[in-house]
């Protein structure tokens, strides 16, 4: 485990009188050593080398001041990316990127209240929306809005983390991407400028997700939690399966309708299942819970009193959207918040082609005809669809006969196209085993070293 360095052995040197002339006792003051030009750094990370803390804090200021060339910053990711970075390099370019612009800052009666959570992006991935109130319901904070409502769903801004903002459209164009230490630095570097007290990461693995395998998502997981230690920062990393979709319900609207659903204290289990785990780490990280179990417990509590939902209304209505709207939103059935809702033009069922227990609803191919019935945006600007998406009609785990609807696809064109609908039946997994329950898409729960437990 990576130990941070202490202050303990930087004990002053007394000064002399003499020493502060030339040609003193102690001769010449010594001079700081000349900042590494760009193309240095590079070799020198290119080669294996370590960047100081320096280094890495030249490299950002560069990136943020305009000197870094493109090709230099394309460079240096690459060589990041090829020769890795140690816990301590992870830690120093998380720093000098949440120190590339604003801070936030709360009352100090906060202090122990604030906390986050980030996910790695799967399908169906609505836990934010539930979570987020029902955390706040539970006394917690998540990011103006936080005094008269607890919690608040924000965008990165411009004004924070810049650096991240350059390094993250550069990774995009060179490949690197999938680089742990710049992940890490990413996600990390937007959490440290909050001033939490706690943050869990869900990281996702699987056929949809970043990461195919549970050994990769542990890696990023423990790094996380690690550089996480080293800035001081509570940090737990769940890993979730992502081979299904989240919840039965996929594109904007639709997963607004099911997180509302939850919030009834209904809903998919799997869903719920997932956000109160979640929740209840972060209470137990926080220390609002003496156990995970129990802060779990305290979030269900939240989404079956109706307190989460409420918060949901408030943080609706405080975040622009009409007051009227927000009641009805969190008010009404199912079918009336549907009709508030926006809505695609046409709906489409897919039939099961055989009998057979559901083994696997393949989370990728839906993600992909959904993106290209509009659910996703390929370029900045492009118009996005919030009525389009696809209701799983069945459960994993569920008998289904030959001929039953399965998948309602919704969408504004007039119908789907052959190879559209070729592979939504493609991510239809049939089996021949009996009827079984749909396992818990919480995996395993990677937590912060004892000493940041306490």
């Amino acid at each position: 485990m990576w130990t941070p360095v202490t202050s303990g052995s930087l004990t002053p040197t007394p000064v002399v009188p003499g020493d502060l002339l030339w040609g003193g006792p102690r001769g010449p003051p010594d001079t700081p050593p000349k900042p590494k030009q760009l193309p240095e750094l590079i070799r020198l990370k290119r080669d294996g080398g370590r960047l100081s803390e320096g280094d890495i804090r030249g490299f950002v200021r560069a990136v943020v001041d305009g000197s870094a060339q493109g090709v230099q910053i394309g460079a240096m990711l690459m060589a990041i990316r090829l020769r890795g970075m140690d816990l301590e390099e992870t830690v120093a370019l998380t720093q000098a990127l949440a120190k590339s612009g604003e801070q936030l800052e709360w009352p100090e009666a906060w202090h122990q209240q604030l906390v986050d959570k980030h996910s790695t992006g799967g399908v169906g991935d609505k836990v934010s929306l539930v979570l987020a109130p029902a955390l706040a319901a539970c006394g917690c904070k998540m990011e103006d809005l936080l005094e008269r409502v607890g919690c608040c769903i924000v965008g990165q801004s411009k004004k924070l983390v810049p650096a991240d903002g350059i390094l993250y459209e550069a990774r995009d164009v060179t490949g690197t991407v999938d680089s742990l230490p710049l992940i890490t630095a990413s996600i990390l570097s937007k959490k440290v400028v909050e001033s939490l007290s706690a943050l869990v990461v869900d990281v996702k693995f699987g056929a949809a997700a970043f990461f195919p395998s549970q050994a990769e998502a542990r890696e990023l997981a423990g790094t996380l939690v690690g550089v996480g230690a080293g800035l001081g920062l509570r940090v737990a990393a769940a890993l979730t399966a992502m081979d299904n979709p989240l919840g039965r319900n996929v594109g904007h609207t639709l997963e607004v309708e099911e997180a509302l659903l939850c919030m009834d204290g209904a809903g998919p289990p799997d869903l719920r299942d997932l956000v109160t785990k979640l929740g209840g780490a972060l209470l137990w990280l926080n220390g609002q819970a003496e156990a995970l179990a129990e802060g779990a417990t305290k979030v269900a509590a939240t989404l079956d009193d109706g307190s989460a939902r409420d918060r949901f209304e408030r943080m609706l209505a405080t975040q622009g959207v009409d007051p009227c709207l927000a009641k009805g939103l969190c008010s009404g059935t199912p079918a009336q918040r549907r009709q508030l809702l926006p809505s695609a033009r046409e709906q489409e069922e897919l039939l099961a082609p055989a009998d057979g227990t559901v083994e696997l609803v393949r989370a990728l191919p839906l993600a992909r005809v959904l993106h290209e019935l509009g659910a996703g945006r390929s370029y900045a600007g492009e118009l996005l669809r919030p009525g389009v998406g696809a209701e799983l009609l069945v459960g994993v785990g569920q008998r289904l006969q030959r001929g039953t609807p399965w998948l309602r696809v919704h969408l504004d064109a007039p119908a789907l196209s052959g190879p559209q609908r070729r592979a939504l039946q493609g991510a239809l997994v049939l089996s021949d085993r009996a009827p079984f329950a749909l396992p818990s898409p919480f995996v395993e729960l990677i937590l912060p070293p004892t000493d940041t437990q306490q």
